[in-house]
């Protein structure tokens, strides 16, 4: 399928949101649930796998659909169609805090591989495939499993990353050691290894694990400072135990006053 040819423009800094600029005729393709407005002449269409199958017929679809379901993304996304008669636009959304990455896939060589959750929507035409991790170790111990997303294309996709991100070029042989949880997307000439940290201490109480993964060159390599699962682990952690019940800077947590206030101000009816 030929590649739609979108104009865009990312707004927002934390929660940022990018507006794709659609002529007659042209599509976007989206996550179900990313969408945050669009103009009125743009036709919504729910789709199997990517929407690029659509002429490969029912096979074709399936196989669009299954690949998805591997990468643990819905069997469906959504198409944006500019049915009307001028330009038109359609609004995408963050997830999360952090930061949408604009990736013209024709520069990078037509192939982007990221991580399970990054895709957030594309032009019309750009394939959504798996990348299978060819190394046992690397599927077991590399965060991500063996399966990622693979960009396939050369138009505009759209990626999203928490925290504050950070795109580095690896020469030949360069190498980057890097949280597992950290790689947002490289291009397919990185060469994506797990490493033991190598001293039982630093795994037992470094905080950063037993492995780490090594990313070596030539290629690109995009990270995020603020992983979802480091973000969400933060939160369980620091979630009162007993429903809001525990004060925050409370030495005596829930006894005394503090916590018999905090129970009687939450609702606590036990």
């Amino acid at each position: 399928m030929a590649m739609d040819v979108v104009d865009y423009e990312i707004k927002g800094a934390e929660m940022q949101f990018v507006e794709v600029e659609l002529d007659p005729g042209e599509a976007a393709i989206g996550e179900a649930g990313s969408m945050m407005f669009m103009d009125a002449g743009i036709e919504m269409d729910t789709v199997f796998g990517d929407g690029a199958q659509q002429s490969g017929g029912f096979f074709g679809k399936l196989l669009g659909a299954g690949k998805r379901l591997i990468t643990g993304e819905s069997l469906f996304t959504t198409v944006y169609t500019n049915q009307g008669t001028g330009k038109r636009r359609v609004a995408f959304a963050a997830p999360y805090p952090g930061k949408i990455l604009p990736m013209d896939l024709r520069q990078l060589g037509g192939t982007l591989i990221c991580q399970k959750d990054a895709f957030l929507c594309a032009a019309r035409g750009v394939s959504l495939g798996i990348a299978v991790q060819q190394r046992l170790g690397t599927g077991f111990f590399g965060g991500e499993g063996f399966i990622m997303q693979k960009l396939e294309g050369d138009g505009m996709a759209f990626v999203h990353a928490g925290g504050t991100v950070v795109r580095r070029e690896l020469k030949a042989g360069e190498s980057l050691m890097v949280d597992t949880g950290c790689v947002v997307a490289y291009t397919p000439g990185v060469d994506f290894d797990i490493q033991y940290v190598g001293k039982i201490k630093t795994a037992l109480f470094g905080g950063e694990g037993l492995f780490l993964a090594r990313m070596t060159g030539p290629g690109h390599v995009w990270l995020q400072s603020l992983p979802l699962s480091r973000l969400a682990s933060r939160i369980f952690a620091a979630a009162p135990q007993r429903g809001g019940a525990r004060e925050e800077g409370s030495m005596l947590g829930g006894f005394g006053a503090g916590g018999l206030l905090g129970s009687v101000l939450g609702g606590d009816d036990e």
